[in-house]
C-alpha cells in the first residue's frame, strides 16, 4: 500500500480506533478548557482581592505555569502527583461526571486545564480591567456588594472582552491535547503513532493527522466567529436598520472590538 493510499484511507475510511481517539480529543479538549476557565476565573479574582496572600498566590500560579513548558507539566502532574500526595490519584480507571476514562487522561485534563488557567486568569483579569471603574463605583454607591457587582455589573460585560481570546484558547487546546500521547493517553495523535510504529511509514499517518487537527480548528474558528458576531450587538443593529453603503462606512469607520 503505498503512502497517498495511506493517506486517503485515514481520511475516507478511518477505523473504529481512530473514532474513539477522535472523540478523546474532543472530549479532553472541552474538559480541560472549562477546567482552564474555571482556574483562570479564581485567580484572577483573587489577583484583585484585598488579601495579599491570595493575591501572592494568583501572581505566583501565573508565573510559574506561563514560565515552564506544558510539557513539563504534564510529566510532573502525571507522575509527580503521587509522590507529593502520598496516593495515586490518576489510577488505570477512573470516572469523569458520566464517562469512564483512563486515569492517564484525566491527569492530561488537570494538566492542560491548569496549563490555560494561567493564561485564562490574565485573559479575565484584562477583561475585568476593561470595564470603567466608574460603574463599579456607582453599584458601590448604591449599597451592592463587591461579590454582587462582579456578577451582575463587571463579568457580564467582561464577556464580550474575554470571548475572543477564550475561542483562540480553546483553538489552542485542541491541539495541545497531542501532547498527552507521551503519557499514554489514546488520542489522535497517539493513534497515528501507533500505526506509524507497525508500518514504519510516518509521513502518510502523520500528514493524515494534521488534516484532522485542521478541520477540528476550522470548524471552530466558524463557531467561534458566529459566537462574536452574535455578542456584537451594535453591528447588527446597524446591520438591520441602515442601507449597504451606510453599512459599509459602519465598517470602515469602527475599530473591531
Amino acid at each position: 500500500m503505498s503512502n497517498w493510499q495511506i493517506f486517503l484511507s485515514r481520511l475516507d475510511s478511518p477505523d473504529s480506533m481512530f473514532w474513539r481517539a477522535f472523540e478523546a480529543t474532543i472530549l479532553i479538549a472541552i474538559f480541560a478548557q472549562l477546567l482552564a476557565v474555571l482556574l483562570g476565573l479564581a485567580s484572577a479574582l483573587a489577583g484583585r482581592s484585598r488579601v495579599w496572600s491570595l493575591r501572592a498566590l494568583s501572581q505566583s500560579y501565573v508565573l510559574v505555569i506561563r514560565g515552564t513548558p506544558v510539557i513539563v507539566q504534564i510529566f510532573f502532574i502525571y507522575f509527580g502527583a503521587a509522590l507529593f500526595l502520598g496516593f495515586d490519584p490518576f489510577p488505570q480507571s477512573d470516572s469523569l461526571i458520566l464517562f469512564s476514562v483512563n486515569g492517564s487522561a484525566v491527569a492530561g485534563i488537570v494538566a492542560l486545564g491548569i496549563n490555560d488557567g494561567a493564561y485564562m486568569s490574565e485573559i479575565i483579569r484584562s477583561g475585568v480591567n476593561a470595564i470603567e471603574r466608574g460603574q463599579i463605583e456607582a453599584a458601590t454607591s448604591l449599597g451592592m456588594t463587591h461579590s454582587l457587582t462582579m456578577r451582575r455589573i463587571v463579568l457580564p460585560q467582561a464577556a464580550r472582552v474575554i470571548i475572543p481570546p477564550l475561542g483562540n484558547e480553546f483553538n489552542g487546546m485542541i491541539k495541545n491535547t497531542s501532547l498527552l500521547a507521551f503519557i499514554g493517553v489514546y488520542e489522535m495523535f497517539f493513534d497515528a503513532e501507533t500505526h506509524y510504529s507497525q508500518t514504519f511509514k510516518p509521513v502518510p499517518y502523520f500528514l493524515a493527522v494534521a488534516v484532522w487537527y485542521l478541520l477540528l480548528t476550522t470548524i471552530w474558528t466558524f463557531i467561534q466567529g458566529y459566537i462574536e458576531s452574535s455578542l456584537d450587538i451594535d453591528y447588527r443593529v446597524v446591520q438591520r436598520s441602515h442601507p449597504f453603503l451606510h453599512r459599509l462606512t459602519y465598517a470602515f469607520t469602527h475599530q473591531p472590538r
